[in-house]
């Protein structure tokens, strides 16, 4: 299913030249190419005619702003990566491969912790390589690691166009590994973060356990209450900046997808998710926050969730605050469509989940766990079942009345089971569980629905409504809807929507 979206871009410079004369500016610094070919024999000294032959020669060179690390491609370099030095803002140190082999040149970790260590640095990036690490499996690894450590900012980080497969780790999530890119924050006296972090068109293949994994220590606040250890999580929270994570395609997984930690404003984007929660253990999810501030979940495709232990797409965990999902597409996934899961002590708050597709998600559509859920709002999306039916449309596991609060409101959702019939029951429904206007069609149970409605709503195979729906403009208007449906047209601020995903008029 192809989402439709119309971008316009134009820019235009002019400059009319100087009549004074003005000193000449320093040429910026251009950077030095250092070679490595590991099939080579002869030793050399970094040089395109007498490259190096091993990582440990690499990793022994200071690299400072535009110098190039090029590894020969078609050849294969096993142990770690783990370079020395940064670049700059305007001349970053760049990682990458050269010559016109086929085949990628390739990093083996062959069981090593990282096959590539990039600790400590800023303005790097790391381009066109295939990265492995699968000797000795079920040890914590990972295929790449970024790590800072009392540093502060590290500004300008790019990991993108990279193959990272058979990355075979143990089955736990740890500040230090396992995972295909591991992204961690560590030391315990001087608060950092990451600035400017772009990972990107990478393609990520059969790793244990984690796809792309973000944990920091400097994480502690109130909102996460007793989530973190505050001896092992120091704290202040200082989150990462400036971070997006998009256009990567992740297959095979043993346990979550794209884990997002101690971040503020990040955008997770254009991803594919096709195989998570896989062969682990513990329960994961396809994307995922924790303790977060203002993500953005936005136009990926999430699929294969393996089991019901967690196994849902997406999840504003604990501590997430104004995380956004929207105009994403889920189908297929064993534990469901959506968790909102605080945990005890800690709170999530003002999560919005709105004109997204689910499609054949199993189990329960929404799940809420034990903890405070504040301010939640799921509204204008697609819900179809046409060959798996779930146990649970809302499976809520608040617990007693007397445990804490859980607000959620369902608006303008089309739930539709094609299928089957059966399921679709509520499990546990707290008093803050509030339905309006949605459209359920083929869905038995009994529902608190005022203003609802049960027709056909005349879906076409693309999910698009068809000329007389009685979900076309039968919605109620809500406040910061977005502006834009799931296939890209218009949503009115002011008159009634359509029921479901698609704002558009009946087409057939």
């Amino acid at each position: 299913m192809t989402q439709r979206r119309t971008r316009a871009a134009l820019a235009a410079a002019l400059a009319l030249p100087l009549l004074t004369t003005a000193p000449a500016a320093a040429a910026p610094r251009t950077g030095d190419r250092h070679y490595v070919d590991c099939s080579a024999t002869a030793p050399g000294d970094g040089t395109a005619r007498r490259p190096w032959t091993t990582l440990t020669e690499a990793n022994a060179h200071p690299y400072g702003p535009g110098d190039r690390l090029l590894f020969k491609r078609g050849t294969t370099c096993t142990g770690t990566l783990a370079p020395q030095g940064a670049g700059a803002a305007g001349a970053p140190f760049t990682i990458a491969d050269y010559g016109d082999a086929p085949g990628r040149a390739v990093i083996d970790g062959n069981g090593a912790h990282d096959a590539v260590l990039l600790a400590n640095t800023r303005y790097l990036r790391l381009t066109r390589l295939e990265i492995t690490n699968a000797a000795a499996p079920g040890t914590e690894r990972n295929g790449v690691r970024l790590r800072l450590a009392d540093y502060g900012a590290a500004q300008g980080i790019s990991l993108d166009h990279l193959a990272i497969h058979d990355v075979r780790g143990g089955d736990s999530k740890t500040l230090t590994g396992s995972s295909a890119i591991h992204v961690a924050v560590e030391g315990t006296t001087v608060p950092s973060w990451y600035d400017g972090l772009d990972i990107a068109h990478n393609d990520i293949r059969d790793v244990d356990r984690e796809g792309v994994y973000f944990k920091s220590r400097f994480s502690k606040r109130d909102l996460v209450g007793n989530q973190q250890d505050p001896v092992a999580f120091p704290g202040p929270w200082t989150p990462s900046l400036r971070v997006r994570v998009h256009h990567n395609t992740l297959t095979s997984i043993a346990g979550d997808g794209i884990k997002i930690d101690t971040t503020s404003g990040a955008r997770v984007d254009h991803n594919r998710i096709d195989g998570f929660q896989l062969r682990s253990k513990a329960a994961n999810a396809g994307i995922w926050t924790f303790n977060t501030d203002d993500t953005t979940v936005e136009y990926n495709e999430v699929s294969g969730g393996g089991n019901t232990k967690d196994g849902m797409s997406f999840d504003a965990d604990g501590a997430s605050k104004g995380t956004v999902f929207q105009y994403n597409h889920s189908h297929d996934n064993a534990g469901g469509f959506l968790l909102i899961c605080p945990y005890s002590g800690a709170q999530t708050l003002d999560t919005v989940v709105r004109y997204n597709l689910s499609v054949d998600d199993g189990a329960r559509l929404v799940q809420n766990c034990w903890g405070p859920i504040l301010n939640t709002r799921i509204f204008n999306n697609t819900f179809v079942n046409r060959t798996t039916v779930p146990s649970y449309l809302v499976q809520d596991d608040a617990g007693s009345p007397a445990t804490p609060r859980h607000e959620l409101t369902l608006t303008n959702n089309l739930f539709v089971n094609e299928g089957t019939p059966g399921g679709y029951a509520f499990k546990n429904p707290t008093p803050g569980l509030a339905f309006s206007d949605n459209l359920f069609h083929g869905v038995t149970m009994t529902r608190p629905n005022p203003g609802g409605l049960t027709a056909d709503p005349l879906l076409n195979p693309d999910l698009t409504l068809a000329p007389g729906s009685p979900a076309l403009s039968a919605g109620t208007p809500v406040e910061d809807n977005g502006g834009r449906d799931w296939f890209g047209n218009d949503v009115s601020a002011t008159s009634p929507p359509n029921i479901g995903a698609y704002e558009g008029p009946g087409v057939n």
